[in-house]
């Protein structure tokens, strides 16, 4: 008897109709959800592919683990020594980062400098992104900078020009005179070594120096911003639980998305949106499938009367019209997977869709995730249910 309403709703959906319109609006309702459906997988993964290069460039412009205090904004890392001995931390560098004034023949920007010691100048991955010039924090005795893309192109710095960068910050241990403010700013000096891109928001402001030169323009001894850390794969997890322990309260030890939380926190309600609108485009189409579904059940008068003379009860009739409903969601979601699927594979495979412009990449990135799919079908699949529901809760 379970099997009884499925098999009447399968007979419906694939018998000829007495009115052709019927066969014909659940044509396109069916096909309505295929589109849907595919455009959900296609477009989401697109979202997953962009995601992934913003990631990807965030992994070299961020470590795995940061650690700040808890309060201001600089530290002495002289009691953290310790850290170095730490078996799962490949590679530890201190960071001094400040905004600062940097004026260059006549020009002049705020910029966020980021003071790097030895060890970040030998292994920063940042030197990967190198676009012009050569990453070099030191030419002999002479401090040098690498400049963001967006603060090189705004200020017209080149790195085979000669003209030097002058940062200015005020002083913290002199007075500042009313008569002549400009004689409490400190001031140093750089040449221009290289320049480069990492993302839009760091190339428009970045400028990298040495840690020293740094400490020389905001009067610091040996005081530091930041720790950064990188870890050995797949422990990140497992040290940052340790040093939140080791170092209590005093320090703040952040993963790379606390470090861009507003980022990521964007990213995900900008995906949740894209599934929100597409969600309700795939519901404006479901209705084809309610229409459908009203003009089948006043041609099947006939029929509902004989299932009534043969003791069918009026919940076993609803039960069967509303599956045949929901096989035609169900049959135009089943091929909106198949093919979303397959073009999401063959753009990763083929790069079937240039990317237009100048890009990091030359097609569009996509990446398939099976939480989309799962989401993908549940959300459809409830939108199939409810348009079969309504025009049957009163047979």
């Amino acid at each position: 008897m379970t099997k009884l309403p499925f098999k009447i709703a399968f007979r419906y959906l694939f018998a000829r109709k007495s009115y052709h319109v019927i066969n014909m609006i659940s044509g396109i309702g069916a096909a309505g959800m295929a589109i849907g459906t595919a455009a959900l997988i296609i477009i989401l993964s697109v979202f997953n592919g962009f995601e992934s290069l913003v990631n990807s460039s965030l992994t070299d412009a961020h470590p795995d683990l940061v650690i700040k205090p808890a309060t201001g904004k600089v530290f002495r890392p002289d009691s953290l020594a310790w850290l170095v001995e730490e078996p799962a931390i490949v590679r530890l560098s201190s960071v001094l980062e400040d905004q600062a004034f940097l004026s260059c023949d006549g020009k002049q920007s705020l910029v966020l400098v980021k003071g790097l010691d030895e060890c970040g100048e030998e292994e920063s991955p940042l030197q990967k992104h190198l676009i012009d010039g050569t990453w070099q924090l030191h030419r002999g005795s002479r401090a040098m900078a690498v400049a963001g893309a967006g603060l090189a192109a705004r200020m017209d710095l080149n790195p085979r020009f000669l003209s030097p960068l002058e940062l200015h910050y005020p002083s913290r241990t002199e007075a500042v005179s009313l008569a002549n403010p400009a004689a409490a700013l400190r001031s140093v000096k750089l040449g221009l070594s290289g320049v480069l891109s990492v993302s839009a928001e760091l190339d428009a402001k970045l400028l990298v120096v040495p840690i020293g030169t740094l400490r020389e323009l905001l009067e610091y001894e040996s005081e530091v911003s930041a720790l950064e850390i990188w870890t050995e794969a797949g422990s990140e997890k497992a040290v940052k639980k340790d040093l939140e322990q080791r170092l209590g309260v005093l320090y703040r030890v952040l993963d790379r998305y606390q470090q861009n939380a507003s980022l990521y926190k964007m990213m995900r309600y900008e995906k949740l949106a894209i599934f929100a609108i597409l969600i309700f485009v795939v519901l404006i189409i479901a209705f084809n499938i309610y229409s459908s579904l009203r003009m089948l059940v006043i041609e099947k008068e006939d029929d509902i009367a004989t299932l009534r003379s043969l003791g069918a009860t009026d919940g076993l009739v609803r039960h069967i019209f509303r599956l045949e409903g929901w096989l035609v969601s169900l049959l135009g979601m089943a091929v909106g997977l198949v093919l979303g699927i397959a073009l999401v594979l063959a753009q990763q495979k083929f790069g079937l869709v240039p990317m237009p412009g100048n890009f990091v990449v030359d097609t569009y990135p996509v990446v398939l995730r099976t939480a989309d799919i799962l989401w993908t079908v549940a959300g459809v699949a409830l939108i199939g249910y409810l348009m079969a529901l309504l025009p049957t809760r009163k047979i």
